[in-house]
């Protein structure tokens, strides 16, 4: 059975799809980001926040979050899999 994923703002992802979560940090994923957008398989789910993380999934979909990609990954791996507005508003507030 499928998961969902809290990835911020009410936006959920099928944690069966997800293949990797990265920061966006670097150059090589500001390029991925960038083909994404010419390709049109860029979904923005940052709610016109600064993107700290990038979701890849199984379908060459690229996510953006606001998130910070070690709370992506907590609660992928169940620490928090519903996530929360009030570990969601911390996290963003940390910006």
């Amino acid at each position: 059975m499928a998961k969902l994923m809290n990835i911020g703002f009410g936006n959920v992802v099928n944690t069966d799809k997800v293949i990797s979560i990265i920061s966006s940090d670097s150059a090589p994923a500001k390029r991925l980001i960038a083909r994404g957008k010419e390709q049109e398989c860029l979904i923005d789910a940052t709610q016109g926040r600064k993107t700290k993380s990038v979701i890849f999934t199984e379908n060459d979909k690229i996510i953006l979050s606001a998130l910070q990609p070690e709370t992506l990954a907590g609660r992928y791996n169940g620490g928090t899999a519903g996530g929360g507005a009030a570990a969601e508003e911390e996290d963003v507030a940390k910006e």
